[in-house]
């Protein structure tokens, strides 16, 4: 069985967490393995999969509520071991500074651009798959 690869994607939108998920694909590219997403709605939902292990990449909307994203991945990176790298969806181009703050691996403009997005993700995924385990 081939192996898959674990996203999370997190935002209290769902329209939001459905724009991650069409744009991406099942396989964004072919020299990748297929992606499960798992989608969480609040930021307990997203520490108690963190802890669970499993995840290879986080997509966290920075315009969620009442956590936003860039909160959310500078408190993952601080408190959960061998954190997944992280992507973060700005609302803003100025909102950049705050993803470096967070200390996101990358970000992507929202509303979602599928193209951004599953370049970014894309890149992501293959900095994990190409780690030593």
């Amino acid at each position: 069985m081939q192996r898959t690869v674990t996203v999370l994607v997190y935002s209290d939108d769902a329209n939001t967490r459905e724009q991650v998920r069409l744009a991406a694909g099942r396989r964004p590219a072919a020299d990748l393995p297929p992606i499960e997403y798992l989608e969480c709605a609040t930021l307990p939902a997203v520490l108690t999969a963190l802890e669970q292990g499993g995840v290879d990449v986080c997509v966290l909307d920075g315009e969620a509520v009442p956590a936003g994203g860039m909160g959310v991945c500078r408190q993952v990176k601080d408190e959960i071991f061998n954190c997944p790298p992280v992507l973060v969806l700005i609302g803003r181009p100025q909102d950049a500074w705050l993803a470096s703050w967070s200390r996101a691996e990358a970000a992507v403009p929202h509303p979602v651009d599928p193209t951004e997005l599953t370049g970014a993700l894309t890149g992501l995924l293959r900095g994990v798959l190409a780690a030593p385990a």
